[in-house]
């Protein structure tokens, strides 16, 4: 996804508590960053977190680590978050980081205990020779598998079909298990979807979403 430079991005960012300069130092320890043994969730490509926002805000009781790897799209993150927590306070539950996802074995290790990590409306590099950057390709999916705990679950969401019709391969020949399964997600029988800016706004062009959980 494409974003035009904020140059305030980066100076928010360096003022917002939530925001890990740092997440190599917090690798095997997230726990002591928030502060309690909450279960502690993952998602990638973040994007401008209206996703992550609403789920920190609805379970109190749960960490998240949302990683992205351009610091302008988290300083436009972090302001949608301090607006879905505007008469909430400073969410305790989230932290925003600046990484690349090729290295995120450097941030994350299995003493995290992740069971749960998302993957939402990813860059789907259509093109045969960019296919590897994808968030799903198999040997990033081989790399979530060496932190993830061994009951987790990948729930992914895309719009783009070409990049879900090669990820359901991605995912079975990595070895994950798949479940719920669609390529009409407002019109199955999933629960509690989060519905995102750029989600609403691919349906409203009439793009069915389509949507599956990968399980290790």
């Amino acid at each position: 996804m494409r974003i035009r430079k904020k140059k305030w991005a980066e100076p928010e960012l360096a003022e917002c508590a939530y925001y890990i300069s740092d997440p190599e130092a917090y690798r095997g320890r997230w726990r002591e960053f928030f502060k309690n043994d909450n279960p502690i969730e993952l998602e990638i490509g973040c994007g401008k977190c209206t996703f992550i926002a609403v789920k920190a805000l609805e379970n109190p009781d749960v960490n998240y680590i949302a990683v992205d790897i351009k610091s302008d799209m988290l300083g436009v993150g972090r302001r949608n978050i301090e607006a879905v927590f505007a008469d909430k306070g400073s969410p305790g539950n989230i932290a925003l980081v600046r990484f690349n996802v090729e290295e995120l074995f450097k941030i994350i290790s299995p003493d995290d205990g992740i069971a749960v990590m998302y993957i939402n409306f990813c860059n789907p590099w259509p093109r045969l020779k960019h296919n590897k950057r994808r968030l799903t390709y198999p040997r990033k999916l081989k790399m979530y598998r060496e932190f993830l705990t061994q009951d987790a679950v990948i729930y992914f969401k895309t719009d783009d079909d070409g990049l879900f019709e090669d990820s359901v391969g991605y995912f079975e020949g990595a070895g994950y298990t798949i479940r719920n399964l669609t390529r009409d997600l407002h019109n199955s029988d999933i629960k509690d979807n989060i519905v995102t800016e750029h989600e609403k706004m691919f349906t409203d062009e009439g793009i069915k979403i389509k949507y599956l959980e990968a399980c290790v």
